[in-house]
């Protein structure tokens, strides 16, 4: 662990997370995405302690230090895994990524991982920018959610991607199966905080994000603290009478860690078969009739990254791409829209 203290210099801007982007030193290497995820994580302090929220009061002078963890070194050997490839060029690669595969090595996962199979598949072509140990990696999905993500090739297209996804221009459209349904009749729903809808009944989530204050490995719903994120959710299929369960489609206006399987949760309209997210929550026998016992066999969270689009960072050209529900989130959907489907 270490720290980098920085000094806030004279007319910074009002807001602590822009005014740091802008006083760190380049070497650093810290972009204000980065920034904001350690203000989030309690690894900044200044004059008063702590600070936990990117939109604090700055003034000049002031002293914030910055605690970097170092980090660990993890051997990535290139290995002859299977991809299932939707587009490649020079410059980056779109891959539909099958449940239960990890996106970069960890300590906990140090093979087996995308990163794995794209050195072997692209060899030492791909982006590692900013020293950080995951090449090419400008977004992830979680290891058990399926579907669709673009890999860089070169640094051109890092740097093109990465500000795109920093940006919020990228188009990611989810595909879920969850608990409960999308009702703006619904008063529970209609009153829970970060709750509101928008015209054709999409339900919209705004809340801030950041790590639970107990669990590290999860995240939680904060309205004071944390990094801003917006989940849009539209209603596509009900199911059971009453409607207990849904297909929903999701978009992400941020792309925070968990994003959608917290906030959907946050909504208690929880994802079916997440772990971490969906806490002691049963499918209604007497609503989903036999397909209750499909729902609570489900093995990951029913998530699905159904559609990914973005301006091709060297051409300019608008790339839209699409990937099917996976077989065992169809199955699913089957047994729930019953025997008459």
């Amino acid at each position: 662990m270490s720290n980098l203290v920085v000094i806030i210099p004279a007319n910074p801007p009002e807001r602590l997370d822009k005014a740091l982007a802008l006083a760190v030193p380049a070497e650093a290497a810290l972009s204000r995405s980065r920034l904001s995820r350690l203000i989030a994580d309690g690894a900044i302090s200044g004059p008063k302690g702590v600070v936990q929220d990117g939109r604090a009061r700055v003034a000049e002078g002031e002293e914030y230090r910055i605690a970097l963890s170092a980090p660990e070194e993890v051997e990535t050997r290139p290995e002859a895994i299977p991809l299932k490839i939707v587009h490649e060029d020079d410059d980056l690669i779109v891959i539909d990524k099958p449940a239960g595969m990890v996106v970069h090595p960890a300590p906990g996962s140090p093979s087996g991982t995308l990163v794995n199979a794209l050195l072997a598949h692209c060899g030492e072509s791909l982006s590692g920018i900013g020293g950080e140990r995951r090449p090419g990696i400008v977004h992830r999905i979680d290891k058990d959610t399926s579907g669709l993500l673009v890999v860089a090739k070169s640094d051109r297209a890092h740097h093109g991607l990465a500000a795109q996804f920093e940006a919020h221009t990228a188009q990611r459209r989810y595909l879920a199966l969850a608990h409960g349904v999308i009702d703006r009749a619904d008063p529970r729903l209609c009153g829970t905080p970060g709750i509101s809808f928008e015209e054709g009944g999409v339900l919209k989530i705004t809340t801030r994000l950041a790590r639970h204050a107990t669990d590290r490995q999860r995240q939680a719903v904060f309205f004071d603290r944390g990094r801003h994120a917006v989940t849009r959710a539209r209603l596509l299929e009900s199911f059971g009478a009453p409607p207990a369960a849904m297909l929903v489609e999701c978009w992400l206006e941020t792309g925070r860690t968990h994003q959608i399987r917290v906030h959907m949760a946050h909504a208690g309209l929880g994802l079916i078969g997440d772990p971490v997210y969906g806490g002691a929550r049963r499918a209604s026998a007497r609503a989903l009739g036999a397909a209750a016992q499909a729902a609570m066999a489900f093995p990951r969270q029913a998530l699905h990254a159904a559609e990914l689009g973005f301006l091709h960072p060297v051409s300019g050209e608008k790339l839209i791409f699409d990937s099917a529900l996976p077989q065992d989130m169809q199955a699913l959907l089957e047994a729930l829209r019953g025997p008459a489907a």
